[in-house]
């Protein structure tokens, strides 16, 4: 009697359960993997548009398309024979509750890195971020923070639940090192005076990869290195599925090659936040998250290998 196996499923339009149909496991902790992703349905501190809460199905849906390469270009390496990565699913939290949310998402990440795990999360809005890494910051001290974004997140506004506060938070907890730390493609109202490095989208856009990639690996060095990705990094029109789009962004060909240049880097953990699919046009940003994530685990083999 044949069973069914849906991982060998090659077709890209079935099967759509766990990200690029990656192992489904539900005890994540006891696993033997290398990396962990985990879908985080959370958008109760939107400021603009709600409905990335149904990001992280909309980005697993999007990777089956994906999912039949077995050499993605220009790697030229099988991610699942040299990276051992499974689905544990989304985050389960009371609804409604964000001070239950944020402990549960920071107990998950606690456990999953006391079982030396790393965390590959798709939320949600950005202040998914906020608890990640306070349980990173336990086991690492200060961290290092590549952050793409067309905001700077250190909107200071009173708000102790906001995903425009993010990184006002970090620096004011000292979860984050902003001397080793580079925001990419901002491109609204942001100041020089927390320490990052900046590279705003003007730069980004007229500059060589090269010579930026060169930058960013000076600035962070050998730190340890969270690397979050908000979405509406990207220009709207290559990704208009985002609660704050903003015009003039970068493409995903430019963010591609820069996040190839990363594979040197100490990447301990990974977010890619703000799909909201309601806003989508034919899965196009569903698609681009899940390529952005799939290309920052490549980056892994090849930092595994080195």
């Amino acid at each position: 009697m044949n069973t069914l196996n849906y991982k060998n499923d090659s077709s890209l339009f079935s099967n759509s359960f766990g990200f690029l149909r990656f192992p489904l496991e539900f005890d994540p902790y006891n696993s033997n993997s290398d990396w962990v992703i985990t879908g985080v349905p959370f958008d109760l501190a939107t400021s603009g548009r709600s409905g990335s809460r149904f990001g992280p199905t909309a980005i697993r849906q999007a990777s089956i398309n994906l999912a039949w390469e077995h050499f993605r270009w220009p790697w030229n390496v099988n991610i699942r024979k040299n990276l051992h990565i499974i689905d544990c699913g989304d985050l389960i939290y009371k609804s409604g509750d964000i001070q239950d949310f944020t402990s549960s998402l920071q107990n998950h990440a606690e456990n999953l890195l006391m079982s030396g795990k790393k965390m590959l999360s798709f939320g949600g809005d950005h202040y998914i971020t906020l608890p990640i890494l306070r349980a990173y910051a336990k086991f690492f001290g200060k961290l290092a923070i590549i952050h793409f974004d067309a905001h700077a997140d250190y909107y200071d506004n009173d708000s102790k639940y906001d995903h425009g506060v993010v990184i006002l938070h970090a620096l004011n907890e000292k979860l984050i090192d902003p001397v080793h730390s580079i925001q990419i493609g901002i491109r609204t109202e942001y100041k020089k005076c927390f320490g990052f490095t900046v590279l705003d989208v003007e730069y980004i856009n007229d500059t060589n990869i090269d010579v930026i990639i060169n930058k960013i690996t000076s600035i962070a060095q050998s730190f340890p290195v969270y690397l979050t990705f908000d979405i509406d990094c990207l220009d709207p029109a290559i990704a208009p599925g985002t609660g704050t789009p903003v015009i003039g962004g970068l493409t995903s060909y430019r963010v591609l090659k820069l996040i190839r240049g990363f594979q040197h880097l100490n990447i301990i953990g990974i977010d890619l936040v703000e799909v909201a699919p309601a806003y989508d046009c034919a899965q196009i940003t569903a698609l681009a998250a899940a390529t952005i994530g799939l290309e920052m685990l490549y980056t892994q083999v090849k930092s595994k290998k080195n």
